[in-house]
């Protein structure tokens, strides 16, 4: 599913002007990011949480030149589902 998609669903659903649905969509992502940026998570009851997670310092490898190199500690986005959110994707999708 798409941007798009999700987009032309709300507007159905709602009755709303897909321009309008879009908007508020756009809206609501950027308002993630910006919150995610200034170092605080977005919580969600019932669908899940936007954290940042730290990842430690580690040393990787450089293959082409066979070396080592030092990758710092850095922070990353995550989505943690709501426990409610996870229960109903395992009762409700199939195994592949």
């Amino acid at each position: 599913m798409t941007k798009a998609d999700i987009v032309a669903r709300i507007s159905e659903k709602l009755g709303i002007e897909k321009g309008d649905v879009q908007a508020t969509v756009e809206t609501f992502m950027e308002e993630v990011k910006n919150s995610l940026e200034s170092g605080d998570n977005v919580y969600l009851r019932g669908f899940g949480s936007f954290i940042i997670k730290t990842r430690a310092e580690k040393t990787g490898r450089n293959i082409s030149k066979n070396t080592t190199i030092k990758i710092p500690a850095h922070n990353i986005p995550a989505f943690k589902p709501a426990k409610i959110f996870v229960e109903g994707v395992k009762t409700n999708v199939e195994v592949k």
